[in-house]
């Protein structure tokens, strides 16, 4: 089966980590982001994949290769312009359109079933089957609106428990109000967020499965819902917890009926709202299981740190790291050629290639790169904003 993941962002949430390189090819868990999102692919038979390119093209290129160290034959699309998450699929037509596909979002981790997806989707005769999770802890993620285990639209972000403490919002809660709109004006001409008969959510799956609460899990800060399982489900008339969508679609070519030809369009927005006026079937699958969305440098490093306690450690060292007898660090990503001196101390931070942390150095809760990469390069509007440091540049991290 061939899969589309999505990774053609700016990756402005993650600058200064993305001056060198693009979001696909940061390094996470000893191998590019994107090989990661390969990899699960390829554990659940999609073996044929398209990557679509925008910031920094060559080093995705330079980082995964033909895909064959991942389990997988890749193929690049490049796109000059961005063209959205429809538009993406527009501009990869020619390789899309003969058979069911699966869309992923590059910046997830995640292990859902798509197994299991791919049975719910066969079984309703969809036209495209979006996988969603349970969202307790009501993180600023869109609501999916459903009905009788369809999707009838979308939502606006939940809003937080009062108590909650601000978290980062995803690259899709700035689409959410229009999201919102669209979804509203497939129910009533003076709509609320939702339609009577119809639930945001549930935090229940069927065929032996939950989902957890996160907020009773603890895990309320970068949206992992972690049953030990991966069951599947449709939303009941239980609305107390709101769904999210994971950026995981498994699509018909006959999608292609609703995408506008060659110009930015939104599946959320322009596409899939579009379908379900026409009465087209758009499956609701809600998953359990690991998910985590690395949008910002702070949910980079909150998941890398929560994927390696379960490996029994809290540092990754990528190649030609060093870390000198007498160094003290701990909750740390170490990219190429770190070097952390004796004397230094590096705690829960992300240190980028080729930084050399002195000693006496202190370094706590920041993400660090070359002052030179920083010196060329603008800090758009949603980086991490930092201090030049000597040889270095030192951003603090929110929270």
């Amino acid at each position: 089966m061939r899969a589309m993941i999505l990774a053609a962002g700016k990756s402005t949430r993650l600058w200064p980590l993305t001056i060198d390189r693009a979001k696909p090819a940061i390094p996470f868990m000893g191998r590019p982001l994107v090989g990661y999102v390969a990899e699960y692919l390829a554990r659940h038979g999609c073996t044929e994949v398209l990557v679509n390119l925008h910031h920094r093209p060559e080093s995705v290129r330079g980082a995964l290769g033909d895909g064959s160290a991942f389990g997988v034959r890749l193929r690049y699309v490049e796109e000059p312009e961005i063209l959205g998450t429809s538009g993406a699929l527009d501009n990869a037509r020619a390789l899309l359109e003969d058979e069911t596909f699966v869309v992923v979002n590059g910046k997830i981790a995640t292990d859902i079933n798509l197994d299991a997806a791919l049975e719910t989707h066969r079984r309703t005769g969809a036209l495209a089957t979006l996988v969603l999770r349970p969202n307790p802890a009501r993180e600023r993620y869109s609501t999916v609106i459903t009905r009788d285990g369809l999707i009838r639209g979308f939502g606006p972000m939940p809003q937080p428990p009062e108590t909650s403490q601000p978290s980062d919002a995803s690259d899709n809660a700035g689409s959410a109000a229009r999201a919102s709109q669209n979804s509203a004006n497939l129910h009533s001409p003076n709509p609320p967020a939702t339609a009577a008969g119809e639930t945001t959510g549930n935090a229940k799956a069927s065929d032996g499965g939950k989902a957890t609460d996160d907020r009773q899990a603890g895990k309320d800060s970068i949206g992992e819902t972690d049953t030990g399982g991966n069951s599947v489900g449709v939303p009941d008339d239980d609305a107390d917890v709101p769904l999210m969508f994971t950026g995981i679609h498994i699509i018909e070519p006959r999608i292609f009926e609703y995408i506008p030809r060659g110009v930015f369009s939104d599946s959320a927005i322009d596409v899939y709202p579009k379908a379900i006026e026409r009465g087209e079937p758009i499956a609701a699958h809600v998953a359990a299981g690991m998910w985590y969305e690395l949008s910002t440098v702070k949910r980079y490093l909150d998941t890398s740190l929560a994927l390696m306690r379960r490996e029994g450690r809290d540092v990754e060292t990528c190649a030609g790291a060093t870390i000198q007898t007498g160094a003290e660090v701990s909750d740390a990503v170490l990219w190429e050629n770190v070097t952390v001196e004796r004397g230094a101390r590096v705690r829960r931070a992300v240190l980028g290639a080729d930084v050399r942390a002195r000693a006496g150095v202190t370094w706590e809760n920041v993400a660090v790169v070359r002052a030179q990469l920083a010196r060329v390069s603008e800090r758009p509007e949603k980086g991490l904003r930092g201090e030049f440091d000597g040889e270095n540049f030192v951003a603090p991290l929110p929270g």
